[in-house]
């Protein structure tokens, strides 16, 4: 639902977001950045949303929620996912985090809220961008190597970021089976006005046939397609995600 969050800013807009979804063939959706269900007084509850979801036989099947939410609000956070059906949430990254030291402090705290969370059959993740694969010289590691130190997290890859940070994206799954339970799938670009840029699974230069296979070996059961930015029709790019991946088995 990111790729199409200028589009799910009211309760009208959402529930067309849902038909439009379900019309191309997606079984489920990560509710992430949906304006409509932000703030202090959203305009949709989650139990609207769920409603909408089921009119539409969409599952929730991951949503990003905020660190600070999760750590604070951890009760509350638990009944927003049990009203959705939801059994996986994940922070979309530590925008503040800029040390081996933060990433610890996080790792730390993320324990208690992993088991608040995994004792109401919820997991947690942690979606990556580049500025993870920082490598600290003086401990020897990268700054996401602590977060697979910790095996309490789910690490929910982004394929075009690993990418964009360097590293060969089915070579990288394999080295964490079991921990990639949702993942997000995006393609890279390259346009002769533009540069590199993000695009529908398959249109551009990753190799989807090693990687595809690499998450279906390592236990990987959702493929969330995510386009941060389109420049064409983001339904239109969706349309395009679902069939290349759905001509390789994986419909719904």
């Amino acid at each position: 639902m990111y790729t199409l969050r200028e589009f799910t800013k009211t309760r009208e807009g959402l529930a067309e977001c849902f038909e439009v979804i379900h019309g191309i063939g997606y079984a489920g959706v990560q509710l992430s950045a949906v304006g409509c269900m932000d703030g202090d007084h959203p305009e949709v509850s989650p139990a609207e949303a769920r409603a909408m979801l089921d009119a539409n036989g969409l599952r929730c099947v991951a949503t990003h929620r905020g660190w600070d939410r999760l750590r604070d609000y951890t009760a509350a956070e638990i009944e927003f996912h049990r009203i959705l059906g939801c059994d996986y949430t994940a922070i979309g990254g530590l925008w503040g985090a800029k040390t081996s030291e933060d990433y610890d402090a996080f790792v730390t705290t993320s324990q208690r809220v992993c088991a608040e969370l995994g004792a109401a059959g919820i997991r947690f993740g942690y979606h990556n961008h580049a500025h993870e694969f920082i490598m600290d010289r003086a401990r020897g590691k990268r700054h996401y190597d602590l977060l697979i130190d910790a095996p309490h997290l789910m690490l929910e890859v982004d394929t075009y970021w690993l990418n964009h940070a360097g590293l060969d994206v089915a070579a990288f799954i394999r080295q964490i089976p079991g921990r990639i339970q949702v993942i997000h799938v995006k393609d890279k670009e390259v346009l002769p006005d533009k540069g590199p840029v993000m695009a529908p699974v398959g249109e551009g230069n990753l190799h989807w046939d090693g990687i595809l296979d690499a998450c279906r070996t390592g236990g990987t059961e959702w493929y969330v397609v995510e386009q941060d930015d389109c420049y064409r029709d983001p339904f239109d790019c969706l349309s395009s995600s679902f069939d290349f991946l759905a001509a390789r088995g994986l419909a719904g």
